[in-house]
């Protein structure tokens, strides 16, 4: 059997997207694949060690800041009161990673960025959050985006470089972005981990890919010489 495996923070602006696209896909195929989602990993173990990793890591070579601010990609709020869980799940996500990095509650700020259009969207906002921050006197801000394994335009652009700029315009003297996950050795444990669990009674320790490329071969041939056209 062959599958299809997709793993998502679950937001339905990303995930409904990614689902649709491949569900459409599958309306039109006759030999359908098994096919496996994962609800989600916010909270999975693993997933927060690596992040306390990844930012201890940070702080061990650059220092520690006054204030942390964990930043997530933010959606309109009527998406929390149609049902979606995703402003549930970045606050837990915060919680425990906090909690793992030991931080009382004045060293940490958990905010939304990227808003767009009239509508109300996630709050506290970002850069809102960063400005006050600077007004109010906060000497040195580290920013990290949780929600982001990778780092991308939206995180070197709008945190690393505008975040910059608006703390700094504030009144703020220090700030400093915290690389994403990327390809932090916990980070890729923790994935693997993850997919394993999602993998039960697919994955077998016992499979050799030599052997089983070897048995599809023979499968296929078998098949040829009864008729089959591929």
């Amino acid at each position: 059997p062959t599958s299809i495996w997709t793993m998502w923070w679950p937001c339905a602006s990303s995930t409904a997207t990614a689902f649709d696209m491949a569900y459409a896909w599958l309306q039109q195929t006759r030999n359908q694949p098994a096919l496996r989602t994962v609800k989600h990993y916010h909270d999975h173990p693993a997933y927060i060690r690596a992040l306390a990793a990844n930012i201890r890591d940070y702080w061990q070579m650059h220092g520690r800041s006054d204030v942390l601010v964990m930043s997530f990609h933010g959606v309109p709020r009527y998406a929390l009161a149609k049902g979606d869980p995703y402003h549930c799940e970045c606050q837990k996500t915060g919680r425990l990673l906090a909690a793992a990095l030991g931080l009382e509650s004045g060293q940490f700020r958990l905010t939304f960025q990227s808003r767009f259009g009239r509508a109300e969207w996630l709050q506290p906002y970002t850069d809102k959050t960063l400005q006050a921050l600077g007004r109010e006197g906060v000497n040195r801000v580290d920013v990290v985006a949780p929600g982001f394994t990778a780092d991308c335009l939206e995180t070197l652009e709008e945190l690393a470089m505008e975040g910059r700029a608006s703390f700094l315009a504030a009144g703020g003297k220090a700030f400093h972005y915290i690389p994403a996950l990327n390809e932090h050795p916990r980070w890729i444990d923790a994935l693997g981990q993850i997919v394993l669990e999602n993998l039960g009674g697919w994955a077998s320790a016992r499979w050799d890919r030599d052997a089983d490329e070897q048995a599809r071969h023979t499968s296929k041939n078998q098949a040829l010489a009864l008729g089959a056209r591929r």
